[in-house]
Order: C-alpha cells, then sequence, then structure tokens
C-alpha cells in the first residue's frame, strides 16, 4: 500500500473528488494534443480575418478536452464521425495539420484536394468520415457505421459527435431506436457547449439533460465535465467497453464551452464578455492540465518548449496551405456523383 502510494505521487497528480489521475505521460500527451488543436484553431482564425480561407470556419477553441480524451480511449480501427466544428477531431485522429490547413484553404494538397473546405474533409486512413454541413446528418451515417461493424462481427466502435442544437433533430432519434433495437456499436458524444447557433439551451430544448435523451429507447447516458481531459477519458472508457462488449449504443453529453462565436461571422452577442471569461479563467482545459504538470514540479520552461514545438507545427501548416497550388480545373470532374 505504501509503495503504491509512493508511485501515485511519482507518476500522477490527484485531487480530492477528481476523476482518475493520469500519469505524466498520459498528461503531457493530452497536453501537447490540445495544444495543437488550440494553436491551429486560432492560426485558421487568423488565416480567414486575412481571406485566404473562404467560405464558414467554426472553430473549436475550449472544447479541445472532448475530443483528445475520448480519442485516448479508442483503438486502431474505431471510427469518427462528426458534424461541422472538425478540425480539431481531424488533428485528435492523426490527420496532418498541412493536409487540414490546406483543404482550409481551398489546395491541391488538402485531404478533400481542395474541394471540401472546412467543413468537408475526411481519411479513410485515419478512419475518420467527415466533417458534415448538415446539421445532424452525422448522427445517421456514424450509425451505420456501426452497423457495419455489427454486421462484419468486428469489434469497433462509431464514435458520433454531434452538439446540443442537433439533438432536437428528428433524425437523431431514429438512429437512436435502430442503434438500440440491433444493438449496434455506436456512442453519441454529445458536445454540450450551451448555445448551439445562438441560442441558450434553456430557451431551446424541453429537456437540458442531453444525457437522458435516450431513455425511451434504453440506452444509458452519462453527463461528463467536458472540460476535463481525465473525465473524459473516464467516460469514454465506460462507454467504449460497454459498445465492445455488445450491449449496444451509449450516451455521453459533454457539458463542454466554445470560446468563439458559432462560426466566425457571428459575434456572439447573446452571451456577455464576462461569462466567457469567467469559464476561461476556472475551467479551461489546457490550462487544468498545465496547472496539474506544474504541480507535479515540471518546468514552467519544458512547458513552453512543448507549446514553441506545437507553434512550429502550426506554423508550418499554415506557410504550406498558402503556398500550395491550387486544384486543377479538371478536379471539378472527379470524385463526384453525377
Amino acid at each position: 500500500m505504501a509503495q503504491s502510494k509512493k508511485s501515485a505521487a511519482n507518476d500522477t497528480v490527484q485531487e480530492q473528488g477528481a476523476p482518475p489521475p493520469f500519469t505524466r505521460e498520459q498528461e503531457l500527451k493530452a497536453l501537447r494534443d490540445m495544444l495543437l488543436i488550440r494553436r491551429f484553431e486560432e492560426k485558421a482564425g487568423q488565416l480567414y480575418g486575412m481571406g485566404a480561407i473562404g467560405g464558414f470556419c467554426h472553430l473549436y477553441i475550449g472544447q479541445e478536452a472532448v475530443v483528445v480524451g475520448m480519442q485516448m480511449a479508442l483503438k486502431r480501427g474505431d471510427q469518427v464521425i462528426t458534424g461541422y466544428r472538425d478540425h480539431g477531431h481531424m488533428l485528435a485522429c492523426g490527420m496532418d495539420a498541412k493536409g487540414v490547413m490546406a483543404e482550409l484553404t481551398g489546395r491541391r494538397g488538402g485531404y478533400s484536394k481542395g474541394k471540401g473546405g472546412s467543413m468537408h474533409m475526411f481519411s479513410k486512413a485515419e478512419n475518420f468520415y467527415g466533417g458534415h454541413g448538415i446539421v445532424g446528418a452525422q448522427v445517421s451515417l456514424g450509425t451505420g457505421l456501426a452497423f457495419a461493424n455489427h454486421y462484419r462481427g468486428n469489434d469497433f466502435v462509431s464514435l458520433t459527435y454531434f452538439g446540443d442544437g442537433a439533438s432536437n433533430q428528428g433524425q437523431v432519434y431514429e438512429s437512436f431506436n435502430m442503434a438500440e433495437l440491433w444493438k449496434l456499436p455506436v456512442i453519441y458524444v454529445i458536445e454540450n457547449n450551451r448555445y448551439a447557433m445562438g441560442t441558450s439551451v434553456m430557451r431551446s430544448s424541453a429537456q437540458t439533460d442531453f444525457s437522458k435523451r435516450g431513455i425511451s429507447f434504453n440506452i444509458p447516458g452519462e453527463q461528463v465535465d467536458g472540460m476535463d481531459v481525465r473525465a473524459v477519458k473516464a467516460a469514454a472508457d465506460k462507454a467504449v467497453a460497454w459498445c465492445r462488449a455488445g450491449k449496444g449504443p451509449f450516451i455521453l453529453e459533454m457539458q463542454t464551452y466554445r470560446y468563439r462565436g458559432h462560426s466566425m461571422s457571428d459575434p456572439a452577442k447573446y452571451r456577455t464578455r464576462e461569462e466567457v471569461e469567467k469559464i476561461r479563467h476556472d475551467s479551461d482545459p489546457i490550462e487544468q492540465v498545465r496547472n496539474r504538470l506544474l504541480a507535479a514540479k515540471m518546468s514552467e520552461d519544458e512547458l513552453k518548449k512543448i507549446d514553441a514545438e506545437v507553434r512550429e507545427i502550426v506554423n508550418a501548416a499554415a506557410d504550406f496551405a498558402q503556398h500550395d497550388p491550387e486544384p486543377d480545373v479538371s478536379e471539378l470532374y472527379t470524385d463526384v456523383y453525377r
């Protein structure tokens, strides 16, 4: 017992009432992965402001712990599908920052050859199936991925992300019904960032506990602190084990928060600046990890070095994305169903 306590003191940072602690290696991986998403999104916002990115652009800043924690519970072969706030999911899945940024700028080296833009890119190699612009459309598609796993008799899990706004779409409940009826291995991850496109969930949803949305279908659900990567990982482990055991779908409501507007064109006047600053001060997912590492005697210089390395990756991606050639005109007729 004494040895166990000593090991915990050396390798993890644990607080009273906190989720299962991370090892130092897990904390560092979570920090690096979340920083990559944060810095990438900040750079994407800059490029959008410069006119280098056209169309819509929905940033994931503030929500990084959700996708990073979920990915830590998956194995190779599990699938991910999401909506249009998708850059963070791509990076967490292992997609190259240069390819993602090049797609944002409509370049040949992008994951969809420059034709998909922010909302429509994918990578079969990384089992990432989009990026979908139609609200809630990915839920039925993610359920279909789970059906394919069930049909093939493998133990892979489909991770299907959608937001609090999409939770009110009809196809979501059709998918719930089929998933439970056939015991499909799908985890529905509801990223509840409180405001959908710009309306508080308190005004738009009769049931604001989204973990209960599957009750009438007998689908279990759980509310999770989506700002704490450790809590996300713990909930993901539970849900993944449930699905791999053949018990059917599981709902995870991630209570999270986006710092920016719904998209780059949204001034976000439906909430106060004080509210945003309070969340950033009290609950920022990256700062939580940094503080735990500092408490575990990691130096500020070491943390700054990690941030600098991440910034180099993002800057290189931005440089590539602005100098890569645009697609040839002939690409208008490739990979298109007519």
